[in-house]
């Protein structure tokens, strides 16, 4: 079914915190001056003890991040995905995942969605970046109820996270709730001539993109890859093999991205000719949300072309 209804990750991850804040005396919060944006908050009002704000200081949130976690304490760190990581690799890198530290970094306005704001705070590297360095699980929710499941399970998940959330309200994917399976992708459409891999707010596109390709006699089915690392490569692998052709879809430059992740695990295990829709390896602009993914190429209908495209390649 396409996505009918809309709500925002950042609203489920300050609900996600509320009902953590109640049930784990150890979860504190701490951000840098974007709690109000990114609605953490509202874990103030009610733990004001263990919420922390430690001002426009992103490299010094994630040292005091990996404090409270050498300390026993299950901690939330987040701001703009432009900041952090954007502002504060050596300390993710050597503070947090190098001791493989139990830190958990909520970070929204991820891709061109943020709009006007521009290129400087549209953020097109941070799951190549995270991604890459070794202990960091990486997760892209594409909606308000998955955000909130897997906020809330990663408390009882040892080691560093980094989750990436989208400044607007968002259509909702799994209206009926989701359950969040550690390194397992969820399958929301079967299909036998084309795979589409998804994360992040391109999944509801890739579900409209499958409705426009079984109007020409495509069956497709669509995966929503949230958990690019680690990667769930068995899935990826089955698909492959079943639909003999691959589509991926991110708010993400197409280096270094869940598309590179998914060709890296078939280039070893399952050669198959694939497309990656995402950003095209340049800076975004300022604009409107809509009209900017439109121009860079991040809509349903640039996913039917490259199913249809790939569709074309000799196997």
């Amino acid at each position: 079914m396409m996505p009918s209804k809309q709500a925002a990750m950042r609203d489920a991850y300050g609900e996600a915190l509320i009902e953590l804040g109640q049930a784990n005396g150890k979860v504190v919060v701490l951000g840098a001056d974007t709690t109000g944006s990114l609605k953490s908050g509202v874990f103030a009002s009610r733990f004001p003890g263990r919420f922390f704000n430690v001002g426009i200081a992103e490299q010094n949130l994630m040292g005091i991040a990996a404090g409270f976690a050498l300390a026993g304490k299950i901690p939330y760190a987040g701001t703009y995905a432009i900041f952090v990581p954007g502002k504060c690799v050596d300390q993710i890198r050597n503070n947090i995942a190098y001791p493989n530290l139990d830190v958990k970094i909520v970070c929204s306005h991820g891709g061109i969605s943020v709009g006007p704001d521009g290129a400087s705070h549209q953020q097109v590297e941070d799951i190549a970046i995270m991604r890459c360095i070794p202990k960091m699980k990486v997760i892209v929710p594409c909606d308000a109820p998955s955000t909130k499941s897997i906020v809330k399970a990663i408390a009882d998940i040892p080691g560093p996270f980094y989750v990436r959330l989208t400044r607007p309200s968002t259509p909702v994917v799994y209206e009926n709730g989701f359950v969040y399976r550690y390194g397992k992708a969820d399958v929301l459409r079967e299909g036998s001539d084309v795979a589409i891999f998804a994360c992040g707010i391109m999944v509801p596109e890739a579900i409209r993109a499958a409705e426009s390709l079984k109007a020409k006699g495509v069956a497709a089915s669509v995966i929503d890859l949230h958990t690019v690392k680690p990667i769930d490569a068995e899935t990826v692998v089955s698909f492959a093999k079943k639909c003999g052709f691959v589509v991926t879809a991110e708010e993400h430059n197409i280096v270094g991205g869940m598309g590179s992740a998914v060709a890296e695990v078939l280039g070893e295990q399952r050669p198959t000719p694939m497309k990656r829709v995402g950003v095209m390896d340049t800076f975004g602009e300022s604009g409107d949300s809509a009209q900017l993914l439109k121009k860079y190429g991040l809509t349903a209908d640039n996913i039917d072309e490259a199913a249809v495209s790939v569709r074309k390649t000799e196997r």
